[in-house]
């Protein structure tokens, strides 16, 4: 039967189901399961700050539980995944690549960042010569590039220098890729024709209309169900997504529907399967892709969920780098972790429980969850902190499950 109406607690269920976090982690982990786990969320968000460990290896962490680290770098040497602008910086599979081509298209006009394009127009000569030097020397990082040295005037934006932004330019247009990261994970660029497999290259560049209906269509896969707004972020398609999703309609993909207490109408995947039940038990990532759109992360969850690093440390309501606690089909805690490498600990700086959340319930799967985490980030323990309510139960629950 063709569905027209979803209650809230229906729609998240299915969104943690698409998403790959509705039922157990697999008990196999290797290439096969990641590049199941791409297939499901088509991409995965880069981040540079270390404090737990990159972000990017956190989506892989909640899906598919302990596992090799190398996994990932792994399929990015091997070509599977490329970096690109898709939503924020994300890794992505390489087929994707002929589907972002019409962006890269645009980046000198408009697509990039207002400094980047700016740049492009004034000196693209300059442009052209950056270019030309990855060409001659090869992968470089920017820091080795031939300019790299120049004096930066005061403010300048993230103290690039302009080599930087003529690299990222040229990053945004395709014609550069990433072709590793340093330890210091910077880029390392080089062209993009000798980084992507020919067979990626050589596909054909399909037109604007049928890229968009392509990417807001897996989109919808990723997400299960959401509003327009909630589509056309995923891969930050904007102006002419709701020309795009009425076509995928019209063709039977999307089916519109009405959520409990949403203000705008919903759109389901044909295929989205609807659990009855999630039984999740993961720590998520601040930049997983189940709550990437924080407005959609409150209209499923009732979850208010802001990213506190760049907040002041008196103004932080619950710490530095807060990972959600998905336990069941909610987010029922949140929980400030480090890394202490060289205390070997995984520290819990604060945890605390969501309204309406009994310690009793949600404390027992944490202290488990964050136990496994510590072990496979080569930490030999968990240290709790005084702050949140689930503070004290969480030491308690650790002390007891000690070996």
């Amino acid at each position: 039967m063709r569905r027209t109406s979803l209650s809230v607690a229906e729609a998240r269920r299915i969104a943690l189901a698409a998403q790959g976090l509705a039922g157990a982690r697999p008990a196999r982990v290797g290439d096969g399961a990641l590049a199941k786990l791409f297939d499901r969320v088509q991409l995965v968000q880069i981040d540079s700050v270390n404090v737990l460990c990159r972000s990017q290896e956190l989506p892989l962490w909640a899906r598919l539980g302990a596992h090799d680290r190398r996994l990932l770098p792994r399929a990015v040497e091997r070509r599977r995944l490329f970096e690109y602008w898709a939503h924020a910086a994300c890794l992505a599979p390489v087929e994707l690549h002929p589907l972002l081509r019409w962006r890269m298209a645009e980046a000198f006009q408009n697509g990039a960042w207002g400094s980047l394009v700016a740049l492009g127009k004034k000196q693209p000569r300059y442009v052209q010569a950056v270019l030309d030097e990855i060409r001659a020397r090869g992968p470089l990082p920017a820091s080795e590039m031939s300019d790299a040295a120049e004096k930066r005037k005061p403010g300048q934006w993230w103290s690039w220098g302009d080599h930087k932004r003529a690299l990222e330019l040229l990053f945004w247009a395709g014609a550069l890729t990433t072709a590793r990261r340093t330890t210091q994970f910077e880029r390392v660029y080089d062209l993009t024709e000798r980084v992507l497999p020919d067979a990626v290259l050589a596909a054909p560049t399909p037109t604007v209309e049928d890229a968009q209906r392509a990417l807001l269509e897996r989109a919808a896969r990723a997400l299960g169900v959401g509003t327009a707004a909630d589509l056309a972020d995923y891969f930050r398609i904007r102006t002419t997504a709701k020309a795009r999703l009425a076509e995928l309609v019209e063709a039977g993909t999307l089916v519109p529907v009405t959520v409990d207490g949403w203000k705008h109408p919903a759109y389901l995947h044909r295929d989205a399967a609807v659990p009855r039940r999630a039984d999740a038990v993961a720590l998520l990532s601040p930049f997983d892709s189940l709550v990437w759109e924080r407005r959609r992360t409150e209209r499923l969850f009732d979850f208010h969920y802001r990213i506190e690093i760049y907040t002041p440390a008196p103004k932080r309501r619950f710490g530095y780098y807060v990972l959600p606690f998905l336990h069941g089909d909610r987010l029922a805690a949140r929980v400030d972790l480090k890394a202490d490498r060289e205390a070997g600990a995984l520290r819990v700086h604060a945890a605390a429980a969501e309204a309406g959340v009994r310690a009793a319930t949600v404390v027992g799967p944490l202290a488990a969850e964050l136990r496994a985490m510590a072990t496979w980030l080569g930490l030999a323990r968990v240290l709790v902190g005084a702050k949140g309510d689930l503070a004290t139960p969480l030491r308690r629950a650790l002390h007891s499950s000690v070996p």
